[in-house]
């Protein structure tokens, strides 16, 4: 993980973006190190070094670090710059609220309808589960995890709530990259597996409490580390004091 501006080296050569996609190129690219934790929190931006390593000029870079303030990942200062955010747990814990609520229903659609080809998928995505663990390739699994649970929520077809829960996975997906660790690895592929059992035996109860208990063991492991790492959350110190687990049952 880097912990200054530049060099920018994890980002994409000058002269890769096609000139009639800059600002939007720029802006996947700037979001993709942020949510990978190249440009960790706090980090501060170095405008004048992103415009030499992409090979752009000043304005889409500004540009497209207005677009990711909007989406809350980077904090703009006038006269100070600007900052990666911070990560706040608080928002996290109501992410993964929604997604526990949202996912459950999910495995209730997708159950009652027997689904062959989502059955199919999730049999394929759990075998590439245990192939990026063997390889210990924690960028390869967190993306084949997302489409884990992609393929439970498509499920329900909710486009406009599907559009919120993604809105919200930059930030959510920042704070799972901080606990990835071969053990949470091996862990996630269980509790994955305890999710497919149920699914597989058209047990609507079983795959629900298991994607809760998933949801949960996922956010308590993040509040150790919320307390332990408080400088990278925005509410880091007031959480240092919280007792609290995920308190949603």
């Amino acid at each position: 993980m880097k912990t200054e501006a530049g060099p920018y080296d994890f980002l994409p050569a000058a002269g890769t973006f096609s000139r009639g996609s800059v600002t939007i190129d720029v802006t996947n690219s700037l979001r993709h190190a942020i949510v990978t934790l190249a440009l960790p929190p706090g980090a501060v931006v170095d405008k004048a070094a992103i415009c030499t390593q992409l090979g752009v000029s000043r304005f889409p870079v500004s540009e497209a670090l207005a677009r990711l303030a909007d989406e809350g990942l980077v904090d703009i200062a006038p006269q100070r710059g600007t900052t990666v955010s911070l990560v706040r747990i608080a928002d996290v814990r109501e992410y993964m609220l929604i997604r526990k609520g949202l996912e459950s229903e999910a495995l209730r659609v997708l159950i009652g309808k027997h689904d062959a080809e989502v059955i199919a998928a999730l049999h394929a995505n759990m075998a590439e589960q245990r192939e990026a663990a063997s390889r210990d390739d924690a960028e390869a699994f967190h993306q084949i995890d997302v489409g884990f649970h992609d393929t439970i929520f498509r499920t329900m077809r909710l486009s406009k709530v599907k559009s919120i829960i993604d809105r919200a996975r930059a930030n959510l997906d920042r704070a799972r990259r901080l606990i990835i660790t071969p053990r949470r690895l091996a862990l996630t592929i269980a509790e994955h597996q305890a999710i497919f059992d149920g699914i597989l035996a058209g047990d609507a109860p079983q795959a629900i409490a298991a994607i809760r208990a998933h949801i949960d063991a996922v956010m308590v492991e993040l509040f150790a580390f919320a307390r332990e790492h408080p400088e990278l959350f925005d509410d880091g110190a007031e959480f240092a004091s919280d007792t609290d687990d995920f308190p949603f049952g």
